[in-house]
């Protein structure tokens, strides 16, 4: 009888704790024509399970992902390995020496995936960024939300080096990436790094925000490019893609 009621109460626990523990998927596929090195850095809690890998064109890979996860995603491009073993790659790099960043997050000018799961109320934050410059386009996407959800899909599909303010251009006449006003000016007006003046967007980030509406554009242009979605759906990261879909009903 006492044996009979440990395995229960065992039993019991064992669910509870099963019953508590979720996970979210978060596949990143690459739609390029082109290999891409995603990266991933934790600002909430442990590193994923990988922080660095390889996507030829056309692979996916899904990462598992803690249902309170707060970080970002971003690709690396150009990537090659040197004569004595080490890892660089041209846009994006996170200077780790290795694919795997290792905690290590990525060097601008790079376009982010930003995303706090299950942050207030069951809601998930998410954009994608382009504050500190521009590599990839890039897009995150909902799966399966709710009807009468906000949950959009969001991203920058066009590519911004073509349209890039000469001064910004990284690689010359061929760029590669595309900075900041931040990083190549190094002002407070860009940067808005004065407290006593309302960070407002300039004509760089205004044309960021021309060509890619849906990107998080400037520090504060948070009121209309910070989305929201809720009942814990995965989420699909696409580097290259052709459109913004409609979420995945």
């Amino acid at each position: 009888m006492a044996d009979g009621l440990l395995l229960l109460i065992f039993l019991l626990v064992s669910f509870s704790f099963v019953a508590g523990v979720t996970s979210r998927n978060i596949t990143i596929e690459n739609k390029c024509d082109y290999s891409v090195w995603p990266g991933t850095y934790s600002t909430n809690g442990p590193s994923l399970s990988t922080t660095g890998f390889l996507l030829r064109k056309g692979e996916a890979r899904v990462i598992n992902v803690p249902s309170s996860w707060r970080g970002r995603f971003w690709g690396r491009s150009l990537c090659s390995t040197n004569s004595t073993g080490g890892f660089s790659c041209v846009t994006g790099d996170c200077r780790s020496g290795n694919i795997e960043c290792s905690g290590a997050s990525s060097t601008p000018p790079t376009t982010l995936v930003e995303l706090s799961l299950d942050t207030f109320n069951g809601q998930d934050f998410y954009d994608v960024s382009v504050v500190d410059g521009y590599n990839l386009p890039v897009i995150i996407v909902p799966q399966h939300p709710k009807r009468g959800q906000s949950c959009i899909s969001v991203g920058c599909v066009v590519n911004l080096n073509k349209s890039c303010p000469r001064e910004l251009k990284v690689g010359g006449d061929q760029p590669v990436a595309c900075m900041s006003a931040c990083q190549a000016f190094n002002s407070s007006i860009f940067c808005c790094t004065n407290s006593t003046e309302k960070c407002q967007a300039t004509l760089y980030s205004q044309n960021f925000k021309r060509e890619c509406p849906l990107a998080y554009s400037y520090a504060l242009d948070d009121q209309t490019m910070l989305f929201t979605c809720a009942n814990s759906p995965n989420y699909v990261v696409t580097f290259c893609p052709s459109t913004i879909p409609n979420a995945t009903k």
